[in-house]
């Protein structure tokens, strides 16, 4: 159960009438708003985010379209998990699932790229109509990661807090970030702040405690709901 600060500062916020000096929309929520798909709407914690990130300057704009960072990416790798938050939509997922069938392509809206091989998160309106956080990896020879990433967009948020280099491995979603050998990740000190502060919640030690079921694609056993329904849509 959350926190009682968390369910009173989203309501306040859900409150909040434009006469009273309500927040004016981030350049990000304006451009994934825009393009989102029937059914979809941009999460409060995730509007709250995209503001965040503009007014810390952590974007860049190209080709009209802006892209943000959890931190000030023109610095040598300045620390905690990369990710690139975006207005993308389901443009490029005829390649992904092999087709073009508009009732499978319009439930979904990535709005991030999760590792630089391709890997991709995306809002995805289930069976039962909610919408949820989910993973699409890029593939073979990349990330194969297929799974809901959380069904709360705070827990999203927590999830990018713990630290990991990318989101899009599983194979480290058991163990805390710098577990092994590799790159060593120095914390997001600035951005776990601003998660624990904003939202009155801890950040886990691990991805494991957010991601239920970790899937990989072509998993016929999954118990992940996002896995099975891409089974049945995929190719």
């Amino acid at each position: 159960m959350r926190p009682i600060p968390y369910l009173r500062m989203l309501a306040q916020l859900l409150r909040r009438s434009p006469e009273k000096g309500a927040r004016s929309m981030s350049t990000l929520q304006e451009q994934i708003e825009r393009t989102l798909l029937p059914g979809m709407r941009v999460p409060e914690p995730l509007a709250l985010l995209f503001g965040w990130i503009e007014g810390k300057g952590y974007f860049i704009d190209r080709n009209n379209q802006r892209i943000g960072f959890l931190a000030d990416w023109a610095k040598e790798r300045a620390g905690g998990t990369h990710i690139e938050l975006l207005a993308e939509g389901n443009v490029h997922l005829e390649s992904w699932f092999g087709h073009d069938r508009p009732e499978v392509l319009d439930r979904l809206y990535v709005f991030a790229k999760t590792g630089a091989e391709g890997s991709m998160a995306a809002f995805w309106i289930d069976d039962h109509g909610t919408q949820r956080i989910v993973h699409l990896g890029s593939g073979p020879g990349g990330s194969t990661l297929v799974c809901v990433l959380a069904d709360d967009p705070v827990d999203f948020l927590r999830l990018l807090a713990i630290g990991y280099d990318e989101i899009c491995w599983s194979s480290k979603f058991s163990r805390p970030p710098n577990s092994g050998s590799g790159l060593f990740v120095h914390p997001n000190v600035e951005y776990q702040n601003w998660v624990t502060e904003t939202f009155s919640v801890g950040i886990p030690k691990t991805a494991a405690e957010i991601v239920k079921h970790p899937s990989e694609l072509d998993d016929p056993e999954s118990l992940d709901d996002f896995c099975q329904w891409v089974e049945k849509n995929h190719g």
